[in-house]
């Protein structure tokens, strides 16, 4: 793309907030579950959609708004999608609990697998391409191995369902949010493990009773935000004991048992929110305050993520298959 080009050399500039609409992209006939840039910044004018009326889309979401290509190898709804770091594989599970790896160019599958329980969330390793975790409806979270199709490890929670992972910097320990709020006692619902050993490091993370639908990891500071049933998001150490601040809470938008995500810009100043009202919410990461609202969507805004590259570049996604670019 020639507008990521005159990036692609120089560092991330400031973060600004997006004002107007670029592209509106609907060509899903179900909610869309998840959207991802492409991590390889040459080709990070693609974006990667997956959706409940059981396709993969890749966009071009920088210079024309079009769909480049749509992937039907799942049976049932796509819960969860990611690229691969090299940005020519799409790993992807769903409710029919299969797990793929796909060939973007090609569309063929190069891993397949039945996996035991449906998933709702899957990770890749943040140094090892080829080993990725996944949970879903199952007390356990398994580890695979892309080259061997085989099961490294797995973990067990005790829990009905793992909502979603998040691999701590260097990929050696991981945390999992899950739905084991019961009413005497809220642990167990953040989960610290250790990659290797499939130890549990500790499960009395978060003690308030609520689940938690997205973590995500701020890129610069050794921190973590869970995004909550409760209507805000708390923010928490990415180091034992994984402690969490509770002088900041960023609360103003609407969880509503969606699974609503949440992402830190790329230079780590601002934090944003989905809304199940549709709105997009800017927090400023360090005072915890609403910078600026966007009224995205009319259904539930699910997903909001900014470029990697182009400083004020934002995507977002709803429950009525609808994707939007902003700028």
């Amino acid at each position: 793309s020639e507008l990521i080009k005159p990036y692609l050399g120089s560092k991330y500039k400031l973060t600004e907030v997006p004002k107007s609409l670029i592209f509106y992209m609907s060509k899903h006939s179900g909610p869309v579950n998840a959207i991802q840039w492409c991590p390889v910044r040459e080709q990070s004018h693609m974006l990667l959609s997956a959706s409940m009326d059981k396709t993969i889309k890749v966009w071009d979401a920088v210079d024309t708004g079009c769909c480049l290509k749509t992937y039907s190898c799942h049976s049932c709804a796509v819960r969860a999608a990611q690229w691969s770091s090299c940005g020519r594989r799409i790993l992807s599970g769903g409710f029919d609990s299969m797990l793929h790896l796909t060939d973007v160019e090609t569309g063929t599958q190069i891993f397949s697998s039945k996996n035991e329980f449906r998933i709702s969330t899957l990770k890749f390793h943040p140094t090892e391409s080829s080993i990725f975790i996944c949970g879903g409806f199952s007390p356990e979270v398994k580890a695979w191995d892309i080259r061997t199709s085989k099961v490294l490890r797995v973990y067990k929670a005790a829990v009905q369902q793992t909502l979603d992972i998040l691999f701590l910097p260097e990929g050696r320990e991981f945390l999992t949010s899950t739905d084991a709020v019961s009413r005497d006692s809220a642990d167990r619902t953040i989960i610290a493990w250790d990659f290797q050993s499939a130890a549990k490091i500790s499960n009395q993370i978060f003690h308030e009773r609520y689940t938690c639908p997205s973590l995500t990891l701020h890129p610069r500071e050794p921190m973590f935000v869970a995004q909550t049933n409760g209507n805000y998001m708390a923010l928490f150490s990415a180091q034992r004991p994984y402690r969490i601040n509770k002088k900041k809470r960023y609360e103003g938008h609407k969880v509503e048992g969606f699974a609503v995500g949440c992402e830190f810009s790329p230079d780590g100043t601002l934090l944003v929110t989905g809304s199940s009202d549709g709105k997009v919410f800017f927090y400023n990461y360090h005072t915890a305050r609403i910078i600026r609202t966007l009224s995205a969507h009319k259904e539930a805004c699910v997903s909001a993520i900014f470029h990697p590259v182009l400083p004020s570049l934002l995507a977002t996604c709803d429950w009525a298959g609808e994707i939007k670019i902003w700028q």
